[in-house]
């Protein structure tokens, strides 16, 4: 009988030797189980010209090719990444529904003698769990937020407090950006679908006792989207205000942002999308400083300019609750540390 999982923390701890994902390697690509191998039984191709052929043909005709392709690629894996495997090997496999490709393949590995298992509703029935948790339930956790004007090393704290181990959600990691107009990071962001999978296991994995502390962020991160259980649970959450001074911070950006600042063909373009907010003249300013070479100088004038004034709007706007404000000094290293051990004193009373 296929596998059925509950929760996501059943699937995680599924038991098996290996959980394996026979999609096509563009639909791991989008999303997987954290933990799954890829052994894709059709390639991206493949799996196009069958369904094809199903919906403009027959389904005998696709399930036939679709079978010989599914033997030569199993043997494939059989004679790969499988040939060493021994006698007792316990797999675990899925593909889309828990249908023909999962099922195909683990009659195979059960004929040469593995015990081979498939799950319940494929890949859909983890999508489930995922979507349960993060759209449909509310989540049990409480959420202390780092909150704080931009260049205050609010990111660099969040990574402190993990290695002292408080319960950290870093959203802008599992999003792959920086959160703003100017943090993309190289290699793209993953899939919308990807990200909630990072979310709902890392918040599967808290002890809901114990209060999970994440940064601040706007409802998108990046082209990613906040999951309507999490921003309801960040918009009640108490906030910590990092705090320090203007010349402070335009230091900290010009050293975090480096990457950014020396690629002036990336951040040219990205400096005009600001056109519509602060006009031509100050995006032309902007240009010029980052063309001079004085990155202090227009990290200063972006906070200035465009950053601080949006911060403070919305929090006009959107009032929330504040139990502490800490002070980061220099944003040096000492300062960061002993930021970071002030607000895990608090966190830990809470």
């Amino acid at each position: 009988m296929p596998r059925v999982f509950a929760s996501i923390t059943d699937f995680l701890a599924h038991g098996f030797d290996d959980l394996i994902d026979v999609r096509s390697p563009a639909e791991f690509a989008e999303d997987h189980v954290p933990g799954a191998i890829s052994l894709p039984v059709l390639s991206n191709e493949e799996r196009a010209r069958v369904g094809t052929i199903y919906v403009q043909e027959s389904a005998f005709l696709a399930r036939k090719i679709g079978a010989a392709l599914v033997a030569r690629n199993a043997a494939a894996h059989i004679e790969g990444p499988l040939a060493d495997r021994g006698g007792g090997w316990r797999p675990l496999v899925y593909c889309w529904r828990g249908g023909q490709r999962s099922g195909s393949f683990a009659t195979i590995l059960s004929q040469i003698g593995w015990r081979a298992e498939t799950v319940e509703g494929g890949y859909r029935s983890w999508r489930r769990l995922v979507q349960r948790a993060l759209y449909e339930e509310r989540l049990p956790h409480r959420f202390v937020l780092l909150d704080g004007l931009t260049g205050t090393g609010k990111s660099e704290i969040l990574g402190r407090l993990d290695r002292m181990g408080l319960q950290v959600l870093d959203l802008e990691g599992l999003a792959r950006h920086r959160g703003s107009l100017l943090g993309a990071m190289p290699g793209g962001q993953p899939s919308q679908k990807a990200f909630e999978t990072a979310l709902a296991t890392r918040l599967a994995a808290f002890d809901p006792a114990r209060p999970v502390v994440a940064e601040a962020e706007s409802s998108k991160v990046g082209d990613l989207a906040v999951p309507p259980a999490l921003w309801s649970a960040m918009q009640a959450a108490s906030r910590i205000e990092v705090l320090a001074a203007p010349e402070v911070r335009a230091r900290y950006l010009a050293r975090a942002y480096a990457d950014l600042a020396a690629d002036r063909d990336r951040l040219e373009p990205l400096l005009r999308h600001l056109v519509a907010l602060r006009g031509w003249a100050m995006v032309e300013r902007w240009i010029g400083l980052l063309r001079e070479g004085d990155t202090e100088a227009l990290a200063a004038s972006l906070m200035a300019d465009h950053y601080d004034p949006a911060y403070r709007r919305s929090r006009a706007r959107y009032p929330v609750p504040q139990i502490q404000a800490v002070e980061a000094g220099a944003l040096d290293e000492a300062d960061l540390d002993h930021a970071a051990e002030l607000i895990a004193a608090t966190v830990e009373t809470l």
